[in-house]
């Protein structure tokens, strides 16, 4: 069974497609959506990823109504996803940024990172190694901490990150 709604920050979102796991969002979430400044975000630079990330998110893009007040604590992607979460009543923000994170959970709000989107993917079968993924994060300076990712590994038996 797939849970309800998720609103998208970019950070996760150019992890997942590195990884060329975008696919993960629809496997686990019945509806994914992304405020108008994510997509700026993720779509502003023609990077490697640029033509997933655009297929993936083009209809997904939905348009805040109410007003911004978070805009001084946090960057205009961050606080649209926030507000689109509140405004769609969503039931998950995607999210990695940790001063953001801690801001959205403070307002109630229900945050995973891309790293728990991982975990559950490996709980549920859908993807089988771990170790690999995060090696690719750590090559392409994508930032998670070494000690997280290999509480992550050593919960799943796989083999710490050196």
């Amino acid at each position: 069974m797939r849970n309800g709604i998720i609103i998208a920050d970019s950070g996760p979102i150019f992890s997942l497609a590195l990884i060329d796991k975008l696919d993960l969002l629809n496997e686990l979430f019945e509806e994914i959506k992304i405020p108008k400044a994510v997509w700026i975000e993720i779509t502003k630079n023609k990077t490697a990823n640029y033509q997933k990330i655009f297929s993936f998110f083009q209809d997904k893009t939905c348009e805040v109504k109410g007003f911004n007040e978070l805009t001084f604590i946090m960057d205009s992607g961050e606080s649209e996803s926030v507000v689109l979460y509140k405004e769609l009543n969503a039931d998950f923000l995607l999210i990695d940024d940790r001063k953001a994170r801690k801001i959205a959970e403070n307002l109630g709000l229900n945050c995973i990172g891309t790293i728990g989107i991982l975990a559950v993917s490996k709980e549920k079968k859908i993807i089988e190694e771990l170790k690999p993924i995060f090696q690719t994060f750590l090559k392409n300076k994508r930032y998670y901490s070494i000690e997280i990712l290999n509480t992550i590994l050593l919960k799943y038996n796989e083999t710490k990150l050196l």
